[in-house]
């Protein structure tokens, strides 16, 4: 931009509140602060096309477009700063305002100058900390075109400016937290706990569990709702406790919870909403329908849920909410026993899941769910190593696009055509279109969260934006133990060392369904601070559940330690089980490598490339490769998939 060149843009404007004072009492805090700020909010900016014009001390000055991407943008910010304080003492938090004006600026030199940019500064002083104050220009070209509500604060007097100008806020979904025994709690956002199996026939138990999640789904339709996923609200079935202790765990303010009776065709369904905060009912209610009507109730529900929580359902999201998946009940019945059995994540669980979903296929071939599901067993058995990539791609990029042409407003079929773009064909930009479309259609899905974190936005590098995504994952599926030792992995290879810890010894106090990675990837950590002999007694822990990627980590580990001859039998041992049974080139290149075989785990590397291996995008950035970086070989491997290095320095 030549200087003094004009233009009308969207001007924001951020500030600490209570830095300055902070200062004087805690330097090094206020200082870490900032830090901390800055990388929270600029994955934020660049999401929303926002330029960082530049930063004063604590503040940011930031141009935008357009003023609809503007106050997006603040919303969001916002947002992940309340989530990132929640679990920190009251001296930690991050506390922000922001203002927003839309007006003519002057370029100079990068920078942008003029009235715009003073009253955007006005406005933000006029915010309460965690608010968005917007001024009536601003106002007129957003407020039919955001979701936010906007509240008029009414006429206001600012400093140098000749005449009042209105000033207006938005208001935050979280303003209206109930009040609970721990602090606030949001009242929209929800958690659904299993629904309790009442049938007469106990194999029915897979009903229940599919009228929980798909709930769930249906809820998360409504884009004020913030659902709990169900990874986190399924522990509770294993473990009740009172609402209480729900509500603070998974910070919601409302819980529902209910039963279900099927007896033939014929089903029961109760459900009662509670307030969490004060546990005390809301409403209740009780159909005795046919199966067919299923859909209905699972939309009626939502609708009461919204009505009694004051959220306006918009004509788009009505019509999802009578979209029916599939007519007819036989395939519905054999997609939720596909689930089931999905959600045990097991080698026979998965195979049992694939007769379910293909079964459903057969009896309504345009069930598009039921083909996205289908998708994610192959890639779920491909990633454990049970079958080839050879076996798995086919089939998975048949089944995704089936699924896609089938329903393209179903976000599992963008997540399952994102999966294969980026794992199979190296198509980053266009894998994370369909991550962000996935986002786009169900916002409260924290698997899409989750995957375009650790599928693509790592690998490529981009590692304050995968956090920052796997927090947005975590605050929607907070007690999911795999998230948040994605969280670690990421963290650990920012180089951000006793964060990474925090979320790996998290999962190992969490229960037991992902404590083996916990323990290994916890090892790696403590190898990397020189901790060898801690590193390899944590690795160990893991080998029970994790024979194969376990051993490739303790042969790592062994070398580290300076004990060849431990690294050279496990080795031996691990190649002799690879005659025996499939073992994924990326194992094999990894256990190689941490042996300091480096010809043999280019081999390997070569090989899964090849292949297209689902493993090898993203673990390209492991430590055990550490000593092939220089390799030109494994330049040009980076290179050819597009990987790009990000180790621990």
């Amino acid at each position: 931009m030549s200087q003094g060149q004009r233009r009308l843009a969207a001007i924001m404007f951020t500030d600490m509140v209570g830095y300055t004072a902070l200062g004087q009492r805690n330097e090094s805090l206020s200082l870490a602060l900032v830090d901390e700020q800055r990388k929270l909010i600029r994955p934020i900016l660049n999401k929303h096309n926002g330029r960082e014009v530049k930063t004063m001390g604590d503040a940011f000055l930031v141009e935008f477009p357009n003023a609809v991407d503007a106050v997006r943008c603040a919303y969001d910010i916002q947002r992940v700063v309340r989530e990132f304080n929640l679990s920190l003492a009251a001296e930690e938090r991050i506390r922000l305002r922001i203002g927003i004006h839309v007006g003519e600026v002057v370029g100079s030199k990068g920078d942008i100058v003029g009235d715009a940019v003073n009253l955007a500064s006005r406005i933000e002083a006029i915010a309460e900390d965690g608010g968005v104050c917007l001024t009536q220009q601003a106002y007129d070209h957003v407020h039919n075109k955001v979701d936010f509500h906007l509240s008029s604060l009414g006429p206001k007097t600012l400093k140098n400016v000749t005449e009042p100008i209105e000033v207006y806020k938005i208001v935050m979904p979280w303003e209206k937290d109930i009040a609970g025994p721990s602090g606030q709690l949001n009242a929209r956002r929800i958690a659904v706990l299993p629904f309790a199996n009442m049938s007469p026939d106990p194999n029915d138990e897979y009903f229940a569990d599919g009228m929980t999640e798909e709930l769930i789904s249906t809820m998360s339709k409504i884009e004020h709702l913030e659902v709990i996923s169900r990874t986190s609200v399924m522990q509770f079935k294993r473990n009740p406790k009172p609402i209480r202790e729900v509500s603070r765990e998974l910070n919601a303010g409302t819980v529902l919870e209910g039963s279900v009776r099927k007896a033939g065709e014929k089903i029961r369904v109760t459900v009662q909403m509670i307030d969490a905060a004060r546990d005390r009912h809301l409403w209740a209610e009780s159909y005795d329908r046919e199966l067919q009507d299923v859909f209905a109730i699972q939309s009626d529900i939502a609708k009461q849920v919204a009505e009694a929580l004051k959220v306006r359902i918009l004509p788009n999201e009505g019509a999802k909410l009578g979209k029916t998946p599939t007519a007819d009940t036989g395939a519905y019945v054999m997609y939720l026993k596909g689930k089931y059995y999905w959600n045990e994540r097991t080698k026979e669980g998965i195979e049992k899941a694939i007769q379910y979903f293909a079964e459903a296929t057969k009896i309504d071939p345009t069930y598009a769910k039921a083909y996205a599901g289908l998708a994610e067993c192959y890639m779920i058995q491909e990633n454990w190593g049970y079958i080839t990539p050879a076996e798995a791609t086919p089939k998975r990029k048949m089944l995704a696009t089936k699924a896609l042409e089938l329903d393209e407003s179903l976000a599992e079929s963008h997540m399952a055509l994102a999966e294969i773009l980026g794992s199979k064909e190296w198509n980053f930009e266009g894998a994370e279109r369909e991550f962000r479309r996935a986002i786009e259609l169900n916002p409260n899905l924290a698997s899409a969260h989750h995957f375009l974190a650790n599928g693509i936005l790592s690998p490529l590098g981009r590692l304050d934006e995968a956090i920052l995504e796997l927090r947005e994952a975590k605050r929607l599926d907070p007690l999911s133990p795999m998230v948040t030792a994605n969280l670690g992995d990421n963290l650990l290879t920012a180089g951000r060392y006793e964060e990474a810890q925090e979320q790996y010894r998290s999962v190992l106090e969490s229960g037991p369904s992902i404590v083996a990675y916990a323990h290994s990837r916890l090892g790696l950590l403590l190898l990397r601070q020189s901790r060898f002999e801690e590193g390899i007694s944590e690795i160990q822990k893991s080998l029970e559940q994790r024979p194969i990627d376990g051993m490739a980590d303790l042969i790592y580990a062994y070398s580290l330690a300076g004990r060849e001859s431990d690294a050279d039998r496990l080795l031996a041992n691990l190649e002799l089980k690879a005659k025996e049974t499939y073992v994924p080139n990326v194992i094999m290149a990894l256990a190689n490598a941490g042996a300091g075989r480096k010809e043999r785990a280019l081999e390997f590397l070569q090989r899964a490339a090849e292949e297209r291996s689902n493993q090898l995008w993203v673990n390209m950035n492991e430590p055990q490769f550490d000593g092939l970086r220089s390799d030109l070989r494994f330049q040009n491997l980076l290179a050819i998939i597009g990987a790009k290095e990000t180790v621990p320095k």
